[in-house]
């Protein structure tokens, strides 16, 4: 069986993070969907590791062959842990090479995974989970960046932030 791990932090979930997902569970029999959750950047996320996993889950319920994990550590460790052999990018940019280029030697050189790049799709090229943040604290219209019920909850926890809310 062809196992990959899609990694990320996912604060929030964007239309490119499940773009890069659906395209993935094409190419492999199993996909996991491995959420950072180190615990000395939790003040730093909007969200919780709970609350992007469930947002995730929800994000990936019509790809059968993907399921969504928390980790926290080398994402190497949980790649022997979960027998799986690749890791897949996606690539915005040129810029976004450098930096997972050095990261799949890195990875390579600790364990047998091989990294698989995807660049993504045009639409979603110049997204990412920190400017969907910024514009939406702003006020800025991100409907179309991330799936509604990211939205919502996007929506909902910004406005907890500004009343001063407990929030993430």
């Amino acid at each position: 069986m062809r196992r990959a791990v899609c990694p990320g932090s996912f604060d929030p979930v964007t239309n490119g993070h499940i773009d890069i997902i659906a395209r993935t569970s094409a190419l492999f029999d199993e996909v996991v969907v491995a959420i950072g959750v180190n615990k000395s950047k939790a003040s730093a996320r909007l969200f919780t590791a709970e609350e992007r996993i469930a947002m995730l889950e929800e994000a990936c319920a019509p790809f059968g062959n993907v399921t969504v994990a928390g980790f926290d550590g080398l994402l190497t460790t949980f790649c022997e842990q979960n027998g799986i052999k690749a890791i897949v990018k996606g690539l915005r940019a040129v810029s976004d090479f450098d930096y997972e280029l050095q990261m799949a030697q890195m990875n390579s050189s600790l364990v047998d995974v091989d990294t698989i790049f995807i660049p993504t799709s045009p639409e979603y090229s110049f997204l990412a989970s920190s400017l969907v943040k910024e514009v939406a604290t702003f006020g800025g219209d991100v409907s179309s960046l991330v799936p509604p019920f990211v939205l919502k909850r996007l929506t909902e926890r910004l406005a907890e932030r500004a009343a001063g809310g407990a929030g993430a």
